[in-house]
């Protein structure tokens, strides 16, 4: 199958219950759902225009890209942390609304040329208290991306999906808060490193699909935060 194939057939069995067990850290992301706020991110996937991929490696799918951006370095919350476009969902606005809204004005993409496959289990981020819907989308008819507002975001890149399977790119990423030592998956791409819910996320989606590559988990990556 094709790389969209293989990512509505993942909606098509989450919808239907056939997926299987979710990935064991997706499985930790919990908060209070009746006292979190509630947002959504969007997971844009398209084919590669003329941004070659790094790795010379027979990873696939080989013309896959994802759409991610870095926060900026000044905010208060996930300072600096690569994240997918997303925020907040307004009073009367659904999940997927949020997410290409939202999108659109980190991002400046064209709304019209993403074509949404569907949402994935709800997932919290306890740091912030939001329970986060991912919309899953495929981007048809790619348009140019960049930062809107630097106040927010640092940097939008799309990162060809075989650079973040290379496991040459992968580590655990590590930080110690309050005596305690918390790690997750990540990827060294673009001159940063996607760790934290991000970085978890997408450990989980590639495992789902059946594209992950194995790599070495004992390769650790301190975090300075």
């Amino acid at each position: 199958m094709s790389a969209r194939e293989d990512l509505a057939e993942l909606i098509r069995r989450a919808e239907t219950g056939t997926a299987g067990p979710p990935d064991p850290r997706w499985a930790a992301l919990t908060v209070d759902a009746a006292r979190a706020r509630r947002a959504a991110v969007l997971m844009l996937f398209g084919v590669l225009d003329d941004v070659p991929a790094e790795s010379g490696k027979p990873l696939a799918p080989a013309d896959l890209d994802v759409l991610l951006l870095e926060r900026a370095h000044t905010l208060g919350s996930h300072p600096g942390q690569v994240a997918f476009p997303g925020g907040g969902i307004d009073r009367g606005e659904t999940p997927v609304a949020a997410a290409l809204r939202e999108a659109e004005e980190e991002t400046g993409l064209d709304s019209g040329g993403v074509e949404v496959l569907g949402t994935l289990q709800d997932l919290g981020l306890a740091h912030s208290n939001f329970l986060v819907t991912p919309v899953l989308g495929w981007w048809h008819a790619p348009s140019p991306v960049r930062v809107v507002d630097y106040g927010e975001s640092a940097q939008v890149f799309r990162v060809p999906v075989r650079d973040l399977l290379d496991p040459d790119n992968r580590v655990m990423a590590t930080v110690h808060r309050a005596g305690r030592t918390f790690d997750s998956p990540a990827f060294t791409v673009n001159g940063v490193v996607v760790w934290g819910f991000t970085g978890i996320v997408l450990s989980g989606l590639f495992d789902q699909l059946g594209w992950s590559v194995p790599w070495d988990r004992n390769r650790l990556h301190p975090m300075g935060v």
